[in-house]
């Protein structure tokens, strides 16, 4: 057998055992891709008015005003998303459902609840992370469906590169007058090669996100293999014994010290009350709805001392790399041009399965040629 024969065995059997979950994780991350966009569109209590000089009430307000429409809930995080956009909080009902209330954040006013069990989107992420299994299985059969995918990437460039210089120009076109079998083979072939080199970059960021290990040793390899304990493990809280609880609730104590560290920031997350020994996580980006440029912060969980302050300037290559992350797989940290692309990448990945199943069906059931029997001699 040869090499190529070799190879094309592995990149047919490969595709034909991972097909199905890259064609569903491919197709989710395109819907995804312009989720916030839809959102806006559809959604009109992701936006308000923003009053002239006005300042966003504490957390705690905002808080209150959940937990007054549903007595007994648990709230975990706040977000304030820019001046024009509503505030966030999320929250676990008495029953177990998981919701998110949209408030205004100058009034306290709560314009609209989600229960994330039938946010389209929110099934649209599960289904893209894990297939809708429980998080610890569908992560794994994601992350190594995609790890396949990112074998036959390599496998098919190899299958693809032409032998002679004259076959160049027929692997970049499509010829799209031909017969169906022929069309599905340039559609494949020719597809493929155009987008091997984003898909590698989306399916990359996608094993990341999956696998914790696979962003350590990046983050590794971006330090040059230098080790930063503060990046890597957050503060503890030894004894509570010596402090003192503020007179303001300890989440408006958090907030008003990340106001005043990022003064430039447009998106605020607060973190809940963790409980003891547990410091309170708060984040800050700059710019909103973008996740690369963000600041971190560790608070006392009776006090609200700062422990810990991870301003972006000051962090490692690779932990800005993990910061970077998300806004490289959604392409959004190249702005709307950058999604458009991802998307395209992402629904023309999801095709791949297909137009490689139908060659492989195709050549398994080709039409035989008709053979002409010749009449006996009389």
């Amino acid at each position: 057998m040869t090499f190529k024969k070799a190879i094309g065995n592995l990149h047919l059997w490969l595709g034909l055992s991972s097909g199905l979950i890259v064609f569903i994780v491919s197709l989710t991350g395109a819907i995804f891709t312009f989720q916030d966009e839809i959102r806006d569109a559809v959604q009109p209590w992701r936006l308000v008015a923003a009053p002239a000089r006005a300042v966003p009430l504490p957390p705690s307000r905002l808080l209150a005003a959940v937990v007054a429409s549903h007595p007994g809930a648990t709230p975990s995080w706040t977000t304030y998303y820019a001046p024009n956009r509503s505030a966030t909080v999320y929250f676990t009902t008495k029953a177990g459902g998981n919701y998110v209330a949209s408030l205004n954040p100058y009034t306290g006013r709560v314009l609209h609840e989600q229960d994330l069990a039938t946010d389209f989107f929110t099934i649209v992420q599960a289904l893209h992370m894990y297939l809708l299994l429980p998080p610890a299985v569908g992560e794994w059969v994601v992350g190594i469906a995609i790890t396949i995918f990112l074998v036959m990437l390599g496998t098919g460039l190899v299958l693809w590169w032409p032998k002679r210089k004259q076959e160049r120009r027929q692997r970049i076109t499509i010829k799209w007058g031909a017969k169906w079998r022929r069309l599905n083979y340039d559609l494949h072939q020719v597809l493929g090669f155009y987008i091997a080199a984003g898909a590698f970059v989306i399916a990359l960021t996608g094993l990341f996100m999956s696998f914790g290990s696979w962003m350590q040793a990046a983050s590794l390899v971006a330090n040059a293999g230098r080790h930063y304990p503060l990046e890597e493990v957050p503060p503890t809280v030894d004894t509570l014994a010596a402090a003192v609880a503020p007179a303001r609730p300890l989440v408006d104590v958090a907030y008003a010290q990340v106001r005043q560290r990022s003064p430039t920031a447009a998106m605020v997350l607060i973190g809940p009350s963790a409980g003891a020994k547990q410091p309170v996580y708060c984040l800050t980006y700059q710019k909103a709805l973008h996740y690369y440029h963000r600041d971190e912060y560790y608070f006392h969980p009776v006090s609200g001392q700062l422990l810990r302050a991870l301003p972006h300037a000051a962090k490692s290559n690779g932990k800005k790399l993990g910061d970077l992350n998300y806004d490289l797989h959604t392409g959004q940290l190249l702005g709307l041009g950058g999604k458009i692309v991802a998307f395209l990448i992402s629904l023309l990945s999801a095709s791949l399965p297909v137009t490689g199943t139908l060659l492989w069906w195709g050549r398994r059931h080709k039409t035989p040629k008709r053979r002409v029997a010749l009449a006996p001699a009389a």
